[in-house]
């Protein structure tokens, strides 16, 4: 175990200040029309009919048979509903919606292109962005506003804020929350944190095989109080009367290992490796769905190596 001074500089700034990404390759659609909300609330998991502008929900866009085709974030500005979801799954999104929005009053825009993000990581975040009235509010409540004079939208995350712009201002936008305290850091170790937290990413943990419970997204993702949507049958019917085959675990690695390494569980193969990283404080680790005969705290081997891992409850202590 490592003290904090003799921790990486970027793994501090993003555990103990504020460390800085651009992640404006993030896909963005929003949508406006007098029926986006229902027509929405029809096509995800969650209750997207219930927001208020300011607010926002995480959801998941699944098939028929319960199956993720992508996460996303879902934010109500009052004037449209702002989409944003990994890169990989913006494609699977926008093809769902705009098949299936035929009939209804609503229009569908590209706005990756158009819109930077500039994520902010740590406990000071909110402070260096200027957006302290987001401190204890919920996480995707969001406020329109303006920092160094460049027009922005920040929005509540688990681990910070995060800032939209126009692509234009993104290059100025960094600059100034630089000169404010905000540290640049690398996408690899912010990904360090978000294992360490347990949070798992759709193309690397998730993916058209998982359904939402499996990876324990129930709670964040999903409503069993709306009404119909694609793939409510299968996700209420697991919720209600079955269990999953499969659970999301940590993976206490005994050296490195990686993504998509086979887990066995004596003679059985029970899971692969989705994300995995080398933590400064923690070590190796690994997020993976293991089947659910494996339980808290066994042993299982990773790879062709045999490499020892303890599985465990998220996030990691």
């Amino acid at each position: 175990m490592s003290s904090i001074a003799t921790l990486p500089s970027e793994y501090r700034a993003l555990t103990e200040a504020n460390g800085m990404l651009d992640r404006s390759e993030r896909g963005k659609l929003a949508l406006t029309g007098a029926q986006a909300k229902p027509f929405l609330q029809g096509q995800v998991s969650n209750d997207v009919e219930s927001l208020a502008p300011g607010t926002g929900c995480y959801a998941a866009l699944l098939t028929p048979k319960g199956k993720m085709l992508a996460d996303l974030r879902v934010l109500d500005t009052g004037d449209e509903l702002l989409l944003d979801t990994e890169r990989s799954a913006l494609q699977a999104l926008f093809n769902a919606i705009r098949r299936t929005m035929i009939g209804y009053d609503v229009v569908l825009h590209k706005r990756t292109l158009e819109r930077g993000l500039v994520s902010l990581q740590g406990p000071a975040a909110v402070s260096v962005a200027g957006m302290e009235a987001l401190a204890d509010a919920p996480e995707h409540s969001h406020i329109a506003g303006e920092f160094d004079q460049i027009a922005i939208r920040a929005i509540r995350t688990d681990v910070g804020v995060d800032v939209l712009c126009a692509s234009a201002d993104t290059a100025a936008l960094t600059a100034a929350l630089q000169e404010a305290g905000a540290v640049p850091v690398s996408e690899a170790t912010a990904e360090v944190v978000r294992v360490e937290r347990g949070r798992p990413r759709y193309g690397i943990d998730l993916d058209e095989t998982v359904i939402p419970q499996e990876a324990g997204l129930n709670e964040r993702a999903v409503s069993f109080t709306k009404g119909c949507y694609v793939g409510q049958e299968t996700v209420a019917r697991l919720h209600y009367r079955g269990k999953p085959n499969r659970h999301l675990r940590g993976l206490r690695l005994s050296a490195p290992a990686a993504s998509g390494d086979p887990i066995r569980f004596g003679d059985r193969e029970v899971g692969h490796l989705g994300s995995v990283a080398i933590s400064p404080r923690l070590g190796p680790l690994a997020l993976a769905l293991v089947r659910r005969e494996v339980p808290l705290a066994a042993t299982v081997s990773v790879g062709s190596a045999g490499i020892g891992a303890e599985v465990v409850d998220l996030p990691f202590a």
